[in-house]
């Protein structure tokens, strides 16, 4: 199997259809050390990696930091709570400090959309993007992809379906381009007020309402309602937004019968997806995080060099 040239992995747009096959295969490889009894590799020793986030995550840090400690490299997190930014220091300033430790990876999560290319301009290590601003989490959607592939042996057209807050989601945006660039066909749906204006430029067909949508799709990904994001709720309330927008069991009663159902947590149960559904027999939810390890074992040891 081929190594990739890629030094960064910054979003979606700039991974070939190649390296995105060479991304999920090893990840395949990497999945089967977490599940031996003991779930390490000599792989990255003496490799540092620092986990740099910014802004406030569980899943996606904890992931990056098992995939990290799996595969014996030494990690280091920091967070803006516990940094010198809270003092007032740049970015920059900061970029410049962790650099000094000479790290072989920086993984960073940043509320700013072009923070990871920044950083890229301004040190040696190889830079991860774990979520910026509304921009980008490539993490996420090649382990959105490798859950696909799994369940259903294929990525090239199937027919994806991600409803919700589409306008403030990196997740959305990622998910929108790779899926693509890997034949599938994606269609978004939400609230009018949470649909970005052209998005079709993207590629991705505007379903008029979730009913009309769900019968074609082979995946449905639901979306968080981001409201730390959204400067005011863009709905009337939770209540409403369910109803027309949740995914509930009368709703998958239209979905074929093998449907998957993702969701990239965490979840507001009730409101865009109903607990009956999310610990259901189609949902993926948990099997999304343990190949969440995998892909980031995976994008560790590829961006390190590793063939």
């Amino acid at each position: 199997m081929g190594g990739m040239r890629h030094k960064h992995i910054l979003d979606m747009a700039s991974l070939s259809t190649a390296d995105i096959r060479t991304i999920l295969d090893t990840a395949e490889r990497m999945k089967e050390i977490s599940r031996r009894p003991i779930k390490k590799v000599p792989t990255l020793r003496g490799r540092t990696v620092v986990h740099f986030f910014y802004e406030p995550s569980t899943r996606t840090k904890s992931s990056f930091d098992i995939a990290a400690k799996r595969l014996s490299a030494d990690s280091l997190s920091f967070s803006k709570a516990t940094s010198a930014v809270v003092k007032g220091e740049t970015l920059l300033d900061t970029v410049q400090n962790i650099e000094a430790m000479q790290p072989d990876v920086i993984v960073i999560r940043h509320a700013s959309a072009g923070a990871p290319h920044f950083l890229t301009r301004h040190c040696q290590a190889c830079v991860i993007n774990a979520g910026d601003g509304m921009h980008a989490h490539p993490t996420q959607a090649l382990l959105d992809m490798m859950t696909v592939r799994e369940k259903k042996g294929r990525l090239q057209g199937l027919n994806i379906l991600i409803v919700g807050d589409i306008t403030h989601s990196r997740v959305a945006r990622s998910n929108i381009v790779g899926f693509q660039k890997m034949g599938a066909r994606v269609t978004v749906c939400g609230p009018p007020t949470m649909m970005p204006i052209g998005i079709e430029k993207m590629g991705a067909r505007v379903a008029p309402s979730l009913d009309d949508a769900i019968g074609g799709a082979d995946v449905i990904m639901m979306l968080r309602i981001q409201k730390e994001r959204q400067k005011s709720f863009l709905m009337p309330d939770e209540r409403e937004y369910a109803t027309v927008y949740g995914l509930n069991l009368d709703r998958l009663q239209a979905a074929s019968p093998d449907v998957v159902i993702m969701h990239p947590g965490p979840m507001n149960r009730g409101v865009e997806i109903d607990p009956e559904v999310a610990d259901g027999p189609f949902s993926v939810i948990l099997e999304q995080v343990t190949n969440g390890v995998a892909v980031r074992m995976a994008l560790l040891y590829l961006v390190l060099g590793g063939k």
